[in-house]
Protein backbone atom coordinates (compact mmCIF):
# COMPACT_ATOMS: atom_id res chain seq x y z
CA UNK A 1 0.00 0.00 0.00
CA UNK A 2 1.93 3.23 -1.04
CA UNK A 3 1.25 6.04 0.99
CA UNK A 4 0.79 9.96 -0.48
CA UNK A 5 3.18 12.60 1.20
CA UNK A 6 1.34 14.81 3.52
CA UNK A 7 2.39 17.80 1.30
CA UNK A 8 0.89 16.03 -1.56
CA UNK A 9 -2.06 15.24 0.15
CA UNK A 10 -2.64 18.96 1.06
CA UNK A 11 -1.84 20.37 -2.28
CA UNK A 12 -4.42 17.82 -3.72
CA UNK A 13 -7.26 19.36 -1.03
CA UNK A 14 -6.01 22.69 -2.24
CA UNK A 15 -7.33 22.00 -5.82
CA UNK A 16 -10.88 20.65 -5.65
CA UNK A 17 -13.51 21.65 -7.00
CA UNK A 18 -15.36 22.52 -3.98
CA UNK A 19 -12.25 24.48 -2.77
CA UNK A 20 -12.25 26.44 -5.38
CA UNK A 21 -15.74 27.41 -5.43
CA UNK A 22 -15.59 28.58 -2.06
CA UNK A 23 -11.99 31.06 -2.93
CA UNK A 24 -14.15 32.54 -5.34
CA UNK A 25 -17.34 33.04 -3.52
CA UNK A 26 -15.41 34.19 -0.58
CA UNK A 27 -14.63 37.74 -0.68
CA UNK A 28 -18.56 38.30 -2.04
CA UNK A 29 -19.45 36.30 1.18
CA UNK A 30 -17.43 39.32 3.21
CA UNK A 31 -18.68 42.13 1.48
CA UNK A 32 -22.63 40.82 1.30
CA UNK A 33 -23.27 42.53 4.39
CA UNK A 34 -22.24 45.63 3.70
CA UNK A 35 -24.20 45.47 0.50
CA UNK A 36 -27.02 44.66 1.98
CA UNK A 37 -27.01 47.42 4.46
CA UNK A 38 -26.28 50.30 1.67
CA UNK A 39 -29.06 48.41 -0.58
CA UNK A 40 -31.42 49.15 2.62
CA UNK A 41 -30.65 51.83 3.66
CA UNK A 42 -29.80 53.68 0.53
CA UNK A 43 -30.80 52.11 -2.87
CA UNK A 44 -34.24 50.71 -1.54
CA UNK A 45 -35.54 54.43 -0.03
CA UNK A 46 -33.75 56.15 -3.81
CA UNK A 47 -36.00 54.19 -5.67
CA UNK A 48 -39.18 54.78 -3.24
CA UNK A 49 -38.58 58.29 -3.61
CA UNK A 50 -38.01 58.61 -7.07
CA UNK A 51 -40.90 56.53 -7.83
CA UNK A 52 -42.89 59.30 -5.99
CA UNK A 53 -42.11 61.77 -8.62
CA UNK A 54 -44.64 59.55 -10.89
CA UNK A 55 -47.44 60.04 -8.55
CA UNK A 56 -49.65 62.27 -6.68
CA UNK A 57 -48.66 62.51 -3.30
CA UNK A 58 -50.05 65.11 -1.05
CA UNK A 59 -50.11 64.25 2.28
CA UNK A 60 -53.08 67.26 2.86
CA UNK A 61 -55.27 65.12 0.17
CA UNK A 62 -56.23 61.35 1.08
CA UNK A 63 -57.37 61.01 -1.98
CA UNK A 64 -54.03 61.03 -3.78
CA UNK A 65 -51.35 58.62 -4.13
CA UNK A 66 -52.44 57.54 -7.80
CA UNK A 67 -49.76 57.63 -10.82
CA UNK A 68 -49.54 60.69 -12.92
CA UNK A 69 -47.01 59.95 -15.10
CA UNK A 70 -44.97 63.00 -16.53
CA UNK A 71 -47.18 66.00 -14.83
CA UNK A 72 -45.28 66.45 -12.50
CA UNK A 73 -42.53 67.45 -14.82
CA UNK A 74 -44.93 69.24 -17.18
CA UNK A 75 -45.39 71.48 -14.33
CA UNK A 76 -41.86 71.77 -13.61
CA UNK A 77 -41.32 73.36 -16.69
CA UNK A 78 -43.57 75.90 -16.37
CA UNK A 79 -42.99 76.88 -12.88
CA UNK A 80 -41.07 80.09 -12.59
CA UNK A 81 -40.20 79.42 -9.14
CA UNK A 82 -37.97 76.31 -10.16
CA UNK A 83 -35.92 78.17 -13.34
CA UNK A 84 -35.48 81.10 -10.35
CA UNK A 85 -33.99 78.65 -7.51
CA UNK A 86 -32.19 77.11 -10.19
CA UNK A 87 -30.34 80.18 -11.29
CA UNK A 88 -29.70 80.65 -7.54
CA UNK A 89 -28.28 77.34 -7.44
CA UNK A 90 -25.85 78.24 -9.75
CA UNK A 91 -24.47 81.46 -7.74
CA UNK A 92 -24.62 80.01 -4.92
CA UNK A 93 -22.40 77.14 -5.79
CA UNK A 94 -20.09 78.68 -7.90
CA UNK A 95 -19.16 81.39 -6.00
CA UNK A 96 -19.26 79.38 -2.67
CA UNK A 97 -16.79 76.77 -4.39
CA UNK A 98 -14.78 79.19 -5.95
CA UNK A 99 -14.24 81.22 -2.61
CA UNK A 100 -13.71 77.91 -0.80
CA UNK A 101 -11.25 76.91 -3.14
CA UNK A 102 -8.98 80.02 -3.29
CA UNK A 103 -8.83 80.66 0.79
CA UNK A 104 -8.59 77.12 1.15
CA UNK A 105 -5.22 76.70 -1.00
CA UNK A 106 -3.44 79.96 0.19
CA UNK A 107 -3.95 78.18 3.48
CA UNK A 108 -2.62 75.00 2.37
CA UNK A 109 0.32 76.76 0.91
CA UNK A 110 0.59 79.11 4.37
CA UNK A 111 0.74 75.86 5.89
CA UNK A 112 2.84 73.85 4.28
CA UNK A 113 5.57 76.32 5.65
CA UNK A 114 7.12 74.91 9.02
CA UNK A 115 6.90 77.66 12.03
CA UNK A 116 6.27 77.02 15.22
CA UNK A 117 3.19 75.88 16.59
CA UNK A 118 1.73 75.12 13.49
CA UNK A 119 0.06 71.67 14.40
CA UNK A 120 -2.03 73.98 16.89
CA UNK A 121 -2.88 76.00 14.10
CA UNK A 122 -3.47 73.18 11.57
CA UNK A 123 -5.91 72.29 14.31
CA UNK A 124 -7.71 75.99 14.72
CA UNK A 125 -7.87 75.96 10.76
CA UNK A 126 -10.14 72.78 11.17
CA UNK A 127 -12.54 73.90 13.58
CA UNK A 128 -14.92 75.31 11.53
CA UNK A 129 -15.73 71.97 9.79
CA UNK A 130 -15.90 70.60 12.88
CA UNK A 131 -19.49 73.36 13.98
CA UNK A 132 -22.82 71.78 13.57
CA UNK A 133 -23.96 73.86 10.46
CA UNK A 134 -27.18 74.61 12.27
CA UNK A 135 -25.17 76.32 15.01
CA UNK A 136 -23.05 77.80 12.19
CA UNK A 137 -26.15 79.34 10.25
CA UNK A 138 -27.56 80.65 13.82
CA UNK A 139 -24.09 82.06 14.42
CA UNK A 140 -23.58 84.30 11.11
CA UNK A 141 -27.25 85.02 10.81
CA UNK A 142 -26.61 86.86 14.39
CA UNK A 143 -23.66 88.27 13.48
CA UNK A 144 -25.61 90.10 10.48
CA UNK A 145 -28.31 91.42 12.76
CA UNK A 146 -27.61 94.66 13.00
CA UNK A 147 -28.94 94.61 17.10
CA UNK A 148 -26.44 92.07 17.88
CA UNK A 149 -23.71 92.07 15.41
CA UNK A 150 -20.65 93.59 14.63
CA UNK A 151 -20.49 92.74 10.78
CA UNK A 152 -22.96 95.34 9.11
CA UNK A 153 -21.45 98.09 11.21
CA UNK A 154 -18.03 96.96 9.69
CA UNK A 155 -18.90 97.06 6.58
CA UNK A 156 -21.14 100.43 6.79
CA UNK A 157 -17.37 101.86 8.27
CA UNK A 158 -15.62 100.65 5.22
CA UNK A 159 -17.98 102.10 2.80
CA UNK A 160 -19.69 98.82 1.75
CA UNK A 161 -23.52 99.51 2.91
CA UNK A 162 -24.49 103.19 3.72
CA UNK A 163 -25.98 102.15 6.80
CA UNK A 164 -25.63 99.32 9.33
CA UNK A 165 -28.43 97.56 8.19
CA UNK A 166 -29.19 93.66 7.79
CA UNK A 167 -28.03 92.15 4.28
CA UNK A 168 -30.23 89.48 5.05
CA UNK A 169 -33.49 91.34 4.85
CA UNK A 170 -32.05 92.99 1.35
CA UNK A 171 -32.93 91.28 -1.80
CA UNK A 172 -30.10 92.52 -3.98
CA UNK A 173 -27.58 90.89 -1.08
CA UNK A 174 -29.01 88.44 0.85
CA UNK A 175 -27.56 85.39 -1.29
CA UNK A 176 -24.19 86.61 0.06
CA UNK A 177 -25.17 86.20 3.39
CA UNK A 178 -25.33 82.40 3.59
CA UNK A 179 -22.61 81.95 0.64
CA UNK A 180 -19.86 83.97 3.37
CA UNK A 181 -20.82 81.09 5.75
CA UNK A 182 -20.88 78.55 3.39
CA UNK A 183 -17.24 79.89 2.96
CA UNK A 184 -16.14 80.10 6.16
CA UNK A 185 -17.50 76.73 6.96
CA UNK A 186 -16.00 75.12 4.04
CA UNK A 187 -12.81 76.39 3.87
CA UNK A 188 -10.88 73.74 5.85
CA UNK A 189 -11.74 70.98 3.74
CA UNK A 190 -9.96 72.72 0.92
CA UNK A 191 -7.10 73.46 3.39
CA UNK A 192 -6.67 69.99 4.69
CA UNK A 193 -7.04 68.10 1.67
CA UNK A 194 -4.33 69.86 -0.48
CA UNK A 195 -2.39 70.28 2.38
CA UNK A 196 -1.86 66.59 2.29
CA UNK A 197 -1.72 66.74 -1.51
CA UNK A 198 1.20 69.54 -0.98
CA UNK A 199 3.30 67.21 1.60
CA UNK A 200 3.54 64.30 -0.42
CA UNK A 201 5.35 66.60 -3.55
CA UNK A 202 9.07 65.19 -3.64
CA UNK A 203 11.16 67.96 -2.24
CA UNK A 204 13.80 67.13 -4.45
CA UNK A 205 12.06 68.43 -7.46
CA UNK A 206 11.57 72.48 -6.01
CA UNK A 207 15.59 71.99 -5.17
CA UNK A 208 16.37 71.14 -8.70
CA UNK A 209 14.29 73.55 -9.83
CA UNK A 210 15.24 75.95 -7.75
CA UNK A 211 19.00 75.45 -9.07
CA UNK A 212 17.51 75.71 -12.28
CA UNK A 213 16.73 79.24 -11.80
CA UNK A 214 13.08 78.64 -11.20
CA UNK A 215 10.93 81.33 -9.34
CA UNK A 216 8.64 81.12 -6.46
CA UNK A 217 5.61 82.00 -9.47
CA UNK A 218 7.36 79.02 -11.73
CA UNK A 219 7.78 76.74 -9.31
CA UNK A 220 3.93 77.08 -8.26
CA UNK A 221 2.66 76.28 -11.90
CA UNK A 222 5.07 74.07 -13.22
CA UNK A 223 5.27 71.69 -10.13
CA UNK A 224 2.53 72.63 -7.57
CA UNK A 225 -0.20 72.82 -9.61
CA UNK A 226 0.48 69.80 -12.07
CA UNK A 227 0.80 67.74 -8.79
CA UNK A 228 -2.34 69.12 -7.31
CA UNK A 229 -4.82 68.74 -10.82
CA UNK A 230 -6.25 65.50 -9.67
CA UNK A 231 -6.58 66.28 -5.83
CA UNK A 232 -8.28 69.48 -7.08
CA UNK A 233 -10.21 67.68 -9.53
CA UNK A 234 -12.01 65.56 -7.17
CA UNK A 235 -12.43 68.47 -4.40
CA UNK A 236 -13.44 70.16 -6.81
CA UNK A 237 -16.21 67.60 -7.60
CA UNK A 238 -17.00 66.80 -4.43
CA UNK A 239 -17.93 70.20 -3.23
CA UNK A 240 -19.75 70.87 -6.15
CA UNK A 241 -22.16 68.37 -5.53
CA UNK A 242 -22.16 68.56 -1.69
CA UNK A 243 -23.01 72.35 -2.33
CA UNK A 244 -25.51 72.31 -4.66
CA UNK A 245 -27.25 69.74 -2.30
CA UNK A 246 -27.08 71.83 0.63
CA UNK A 247 -29.39 74.27 2.05
CA UNK A 248 -29.07 73.78 5.90
CA UNK A 249 -27.36 77.24 6.22
CA UNK A 250 -29.81 79.04 3.96
CA UNK A 251 -33.09 77.61 5.54
CA UNK A 252 -31.44 78.58 8.99
CA UNK A 253 -30.35 82.55 7.73
CA UNK A 254 -33.07 83.24 5.62
CA UNK A 255 -35.71 80.67 5.04
CA UNK A 256 -35.57 81.08 1.26
CA UNK A 257 -36.46 84.89 1.51
CA UNK A 258 -36.46 87.74 1.02
CA UNK A 259 -39.38 86.90 -2.20
CA UNK A 260 -37.24 83.87 -2.87
CA UNK A 261 -34.19 85.63 -3.69
CA UNK A 262 -32.18 83.17 -1.37
CA UNK A 263 -33.69 79.65 -2.80
CA UNK A 264 -31.84 77.17 -4.41
CA UNK A 265 -33.15 73.91 -5.53
CA UNK A 266 -32.54 72.11 -2.55
CA UNK A 267 -34.18 74.38 -0.48
CA UNK A 268 -37.25 74.59 -2.84
CA UNK A 269 -37.84 70.72 -2.46
CA UNK A 270 -37.61 71.33 1.13
CA UNK A 271 -40.13 73.77 0.59
CA UNK A 272 -42.30 71.74 -1.22
CA UNK A 273 -41.93 68.21 0.94
CA UNK A 274 -42.48 69.46 4.49
CA UNK A 275 -43.93 72.98 4.08
CA UNK A 276 -46.65 72.07 1.28
CA UNK A 277 -46.07 68.38 1.90
CA UNK A 278 -46.64 67.54 -2.28
CA UNK A 279 -44.20 64.81 -1.84
CA UNK A 280 -44.73 63.83 -5.41
CA UNK A 281 -43.61 67.36 -6.89
CA UNK A 282 -40.48 67.48 -4.62
CA UNK A 283 -39.42 64.26 -5.73
CA UNK A 284 -39.89 65.55 -9.37
CA UNK A 285 -37.61 68.58 -8.97
CA UNK A 286 -35.25 66.17 -6.58
CA UNK A 287 -35.02 63.62 -9.62
CA UNK A 288 -34.39 66.99 -11.71
CA UNK A 289 -31.38 67.72 -9.72
CA UNK A 290 -30.33 64.47 -9.35
CA UNK A 291 -29.31 64.25 -13.10
CA UNK A 292 -28.06 67.28 -13.59
CA UNK A 293 -25.35 66.56 -10.67
CA UNK A 294 -24.73 63.06 -12.19
CA UNK A 295 -24.07 64.84 -15.77
CA UNK A 296 -21.93 67.29 -14.26
CA UNK A 297 -19.80 64.34 -12.04
CA UNK A 298 -19.33 62.63 -15.78
CA UNK A 299 -18.11 65.51 -17.51
CA UNK A 300 -15.36 66.51 -14.48
CA UNK A 301 -14.51 62.58 -14.40
CA UNK A 302 -14.32 62.53 -18.36
CA UNK A 303 -11.91 65.45 -18.09
CA UNK A 304 -9.64 63.95 -15.38
CA UNK A 305 -9.36 61.60 -17.39
CA UNK A 306 -8.05 63.04 -20.14
CA UNK A 307 -5.99 65.40 -17.79
CA UNK A 308 -4.02 62.34 -16.68
CA UNK A 309 -3.39 61.04 -20.49
CA UNK A 310 -1.62 63.59 -21.11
Amino acid sequence: MTTVPLYEESAHRKHTPWRRIMLAVEPYIYIAPSVLLITMIMLVPLVIGLSYAFRDIQLINPFSGGFIGLEHFRTLWTDAAFWHSMKNTLVWTFASVVLQFAFGLVLALLLNNPFPGRGIVQALVFLPWAVPTFLSGLNWAWLFNPVVGPLPHWMAALGILSAPENILSDPSLAMWGPIAANVWWGIPFFAITLLAALQSIPQDIYEAASIDGAGPWRRFTDITLPFLAPTIAITVLLRTVWIANFADLIIVMTNGGPADQTQIVSSYIFTQAFRRLDFGYASAVAMVLLILLLAYSFVIILLRQAMLKR
